[in-house]
């Protein structure tokens, strides 16, 4: 059976009061401002699918107002954070940049959301990446996109994973990141380096699933918990409290979920976000909020990032992490140092 987070939480009882309701947009989209018909004229989405490596890839594209196939549009991809999919934050930056007159595109990654591939909710690093490099694949053959000029936003796990894959695919002209989550480090070590004492066993435990998958085909999954309320409440860092209100609540979508198989620790834990920054020769912005848990983790990259002469760390005064997600005035901040960032580099 599908997992979901939303799911669970109405299976404890707990109402999703949701303030962006996929239910009522004929895209599923949870975000304030959301398109709810394709108008000609107006930013307009596209649900497009395509194979990567044998998986089919479920994505919207957004295209700008008045787009014009046979003209020269810059180009944005859009990575999601973990556990998150295109419908949330994603979609919403992506459709931002498109009113700024940018094509963008924003898919679920393999293994998770509306894209194929099993067992679901595999997180490995190396197909995260691999979806960034996907989205440029399909991207730079869509009509109207100037190829020259693509752009990469990574938010939240997005991020960690598009610091990595920029080091390599220079098709990405410039790389903005929002939130910047790796994944690797708190996989390994907890967030703010709270699970240390417990990197063996959890390694150990990560080995036993694998062999489980191996030799009986059962699946086990981490971060499967359906906390109450009053858990949520109790948990240490605002990261994971309002992580839990977006995703379970105010934006929530079925096809979001927490968990991962427990056997791609495996591959996480030994995976770095912030190894070989000194690749990176485009011009980088990375974004986090002043009161985000997770700003740590976006000052430490932005440091080891000594391979570009254009890079701009820029705090968002207030901001938690996930408030960087829908809080209005933040994203119209964000939106607009993005659209600064990329016409001067796009």
């Amino acid at each position: 059976m599908k997992f979901t987070l939303l799911a669970a939480l109405l299976l404890t009882g707990i109402t999703p009061a949701l303030a962006a309701d996929y239910r009522q947009n004929p895209f599923t989209l949870a975000y304030d401002g959301a398109i709810t018909a394709n108008v000609p004229g107006r930013v307009n989405i596209h649900q497009v699918k395509y194979d990567l490596n044998g998986i089919q890839i479920a994505a919207n594209i957004y295209t700008p107002a008045n787009y014009d196939p046979t003209k020269q549009y810059p180009a944005i991809v859009v990575a999601h954070p973990n556990g998150g999919v295109k419908e949330q934050v994603a979609g919403l930056y992506a459709q931002r940049l498109a009113e700024d007159g940018y094509i963008t595109i924003s898919a679920d990654a393999a293994y998770q959301g509306a894209s194929g591939g099993m067992p679901r909710n595999v997180d490995k690093p190396a197909n995260r990446i691999e979806d960034i490099h996907g989205m440029a694949d399909y991207l730079s053959q869509y009509p109207g996109v100037d190829a020259a000029r693509i752009g990469l936003l990574g938010i939240c796990g997005g991020g960690g994973y598009s610091l990595q894959a920029v080091q390599t695919d220079k098709r990405f002209k410039a790389l903005a990141t929002l939130s910047m989550f790796d994944s690797g480090l708190v996989r390994r070590n907890g967030f703010q380096d709270s699970e240390l004492a417990t990197v063996q066993q959890r390694l150990a435990q990560a080995t036993q699933a694998r062999i489980r998958e191996v030799t009986t085909g059962e699946v086990s999954y981490s971060a499967d918990a359906t906390p109450s309320e009053a858990q949520i409440a109790k948990l240490p860092f605002a990261l994971y409290r309002q992580g839990y209100e977006y995703y379970g609540k105010t934006h929530a979508h079925p096809n979001a979920t927490f968990r991962y198989t427990t056997s791609s620790l495996l591959a996480l834990m030994r995976f770095d976000a912030q190894s070989n920054m000194a690749l990176i020769n485009q011009p980088l912005l990375m974004m986090a909020g002043t009161k985000a848990d997770s700003r740590y983790m976006t000052e430490s990259a932005f440091k080891k990032a000594t391979g570009t002469r254009n890079k701009e760390l820029f705090l968002i005064d207030n901001a938690t992490h996930i408030e960087t997600y829908w809080v209005a005035r933040y994203v119209d901040l964000v939106t607009n140092k993005l659209t600064t960032f990329f016409g001067s580099t796009l």
